[in-house]
């Protein structure tokens, strides 16, 4: 048994990669999913579109390696984390579209329990603040929005899970019903303390605890698969895509901090054994549970990341690829004094806005396409500058470098612009398909199949390190701008 077999169920696709003892990349599969926006600010997934998908690039990534279910030591599992799923448990069939973690459509109610007054006792408990981002208002929301679902909740005839979960159940044909800490952290309902449900949580989200899964490690053998061309096979680490890519990164001492440039973007910060209370409206995480040890983090989410990319080209049709934005942006020297604010879905941290919208602020009759590329590239960037702001406020720890992952990180005019912003290196590593490396990582260390986190730490090399080139002067005038557009977008949908 010579690979690991990483399933990487994400916002945009569902992917499976084989990994070798060296951590390389054997074989990769992807499908696109498919977007549901049933109205402005509402997004869902088809959850049997999810578990179909993942299961047919599973198998078209064996096919690719040219190797059987029996050359695998273990399946290791990480995913687009909050996007909430109900489904009966007699027949396995949703009884919603899935709820997709950008989804605004609970952000009045949310708003609601902030001015009663429950958000500090949440974010004590859980490490984050109420937002319709994560899972408990969207459990809410179907259960009184879905014809005869609270009943059948409280009559213990539904279950939820993550997107982990859903996967996990449908593997095992239904008979396996976890998650594991790290994806429990973001559903709202879980004490990252104590490593438990939270009672009082529950009943403030009206949220019935035989809906919800067991709580397991991030590395151990919760399973085999029963079906499909994995059956047999043990399913062995699971962990939410931003905590694998961490491990991926090997940022296992504290203060270390990577930024994943995907959908969205999401920085995070080993805080090791310390949950770290933010101050700055950053997140406290569980970075993962192993052994019973629980790691943390901090987090600052972007929700519309590279996700703006894809904007300029599906919204705007200013280019026909992804690929295309960086030759775009680069016919033109600069912005020429554009902003553009990518507030979609509101704005996440440190602002925490459910009711922003994108701006683009500045244009003149000489805005061209080149300034609108190059803007939202730097907007991307600007972001994780907010976050990192924050975070250097919470976190004691100095930054020396910034680890990137994720499709953006690709792109070399956005990780140099990024280092100026941020004053210190940006760093890309050798292999950048570091979130399902993580996956991989911790189903490979509860099978043997990788002995230890020393070996990880030493697979891990650099690609090319970005170092900041601009002028400090140059960059607070870039930011004091930024900060004005943001101003722009803030509470847009709100009347006053």
């Amino acid at each position: 048994m010579s690979y690991i077999l990483a399933l990487d169920q994400g916002t945009t696709s569902s992917r499976a990669i084989v990994f070798d003892r060296n951590a390389a990349t054997v074989a990769l599969a992807q499908r696109e999913l498919t977007q549901h926006y049933p109205q402005p600010a509402w997004v869902e997934h088809d959850p049997e579109e999810i578990w179909r998908s993942q299961l047919e690039v599973a198998e078209e990534a064996l096919a690719k390696a040219g190797i059987q279910a029996r050359d695998i030591a273990a399946i290791g599992i990480t995913n687009q984390r909050e996007t909430t799923l109900v489904w009966d448990r007699e027949t396995g069939k949703p009884i919603h579209k899935a709820i997709v973690w950008q989804d605004r459509r609970t952000a009045t109610f949310c708003a609601e329990l902030v001015a009663a007054g429950h958000e500090a006792m949440a974010q004590q408990r859980t490490g984050l603040v109420i937002d319709a981002y994560f899972s408990a208002s969207k459990i809410a929301w179907l259960l009184d929005n879905v014809r005869g679902a609270r009943e059948r909740a409280e009559q213990g005839k539904l279950a939820f899970g993550t997107v982990d979960t859903w996967l996990v159940w449908n593997l095992t044909g239904g008979t396996v019903h976890v998650t594991d800490a790290t994806n429990a952290s973001r559903t709202l309902l879980f004490n990252i303390h104590t490593g438990t449900w939270d009672e009082e949580l529950l009943r403030l989200f009206r949220v019935p605890a035989s809906l919800l899964p067991e709580v397991r490690g991030s590395s151990e053998v919760y399973a085999a698969a029963t079906v499909g061309p994995l059956a047999g096979l043990p399913i062995a680490g699971m962990a939410g895509d931003q905590q694998a890519a961490l491990f991926g990164q090997a940022c296992l001492s504290p203060g270390m901090t990577k930024n994943t440039y995907g959908t969205g973007c999401f920085l995070l910060q080993n805080t090791g054994n310390v949950a770290v209370e933010s101050k700055h409206r950053m997140l406290t995480t569980v970075a993962s549970r192993i052994n019973g040890n629980a790691a943390y983090a901090l987090e600052g989410s972007v929700f519309i990341g590279g996700a703006v990319v894809q904007w300029l080209r599906d919204g705007l049709g200013i280019i026909k690829s992804a690929v295309e934005v960086e030759a775009l942006a680069a016919t033109v020297k600069d912005n020429g004094g554009v902003y553009l604010v990518p507030a979609f879905a509101g704005l996440g941290a440190p602002h925490w806005d459910p009711f922003a919208r994108g701006a683009i602020v500045g244009i003149t009759r000489g805005t061209t396409s080149g300034h609108l590329a190059r803007a939202g590239l730097e907007s991307i960037a600007h972001q994780v500058a907010d976050l990192l702001e924050a975070m250097r406020a919470d976190s004691s720890v100095p930054l020396t470098e910034l680890r990137v992952d994720g499709g953006a990180a690709n792109n070399n005019m956005l990780m140099q612009f990024q280092a100026d912003l941020l004053r210190v290196p940006v760093v890309r590593p050798a292999g950048t398909e570091t979130t399902a490396l993580g996956a991989a990582y911790l189903a490979g260390l509860a099978v043997g199949f990788w002995t230890s986190q020393t070996e990880i730490t030493k697979a891990w090399s650099v690609a090319r390190k970005f170092e900041p080139e601009r002028s400090g002067a140059e960059v607070a005038e870039m930011r004091r701008r930024w900060k004005r557009a943001l101003g722009r977008a803030g509470h847009w949908e709100q009347e006053s």
